[in-house]
């Protein structure tokens, strides 16, 4: 007995033998608004993690985002073609710009900071899960950060 051809069955085979993938959905855009700066001086950095466990520090460059902006009264920062998934956005105005968060004694803040969603501060950063937000595959996300100051 001759088995019939199957050309369809066959076609939805190939790429899968091939090593074919199916294209990543589409990334968003995540706008960041930093509001209430006290001054213009320096910049204003920024960074955007999935990683619970580098937040808010964002030190795992293969998956987090990175942006500077200079400081003004207002400050928008956009990350583009982030992909889906949950993420937490951690700000530091920079007044100094030397690329650290400087403190004053008791480990305080002396600079501006700020996270998704106004996350609060109690004796240290927000837990991820307290300024999480979730971006969705083409739908643009835009999270607004009132900067805070300790001194």
């Amino acid at each position: 007995m001759r088995h019939r051809s199957r050309p369809f069955a066959l076609a939805l085979a190939v790429p899968a033998l091939l090593g074919a993938t199916t294209p990543a959905p589409p990334g968003a855009d995540v706008t960041v608004v930093a509001k209430n700066l006290r001054n213009d001086r320096g910049v204003v950095r920024g960074c955007l993690t999935p990683v619970q466990d580098r937040f808010p520090n964002c030190d795992d460059p293969a998956r987090s985002y990175k942006s500077v902006g200079h400081a003004a009264d207002t400050v928008t920062m956009v990350f583009r073609d982030v992909p889906p998934g949950r993420y937490a956005v951690a700000l530091l105005h920079d007044e100094n710009n030397n690329g650290k968060a400087d403190r004053a004694a008791l480990l305080i803040p002396k600079e501006g900071f700020g996270f998704s969603r106004d996350a609060k501060v109690r004796f240290g950063p927000p837990r991820f899960g307290d300024a999480a937000f979730d971006v969705e595959s083409g739908g643009d996300e835009q999270q607004v950060i009132k900067m805070r100051y300790l001194l």
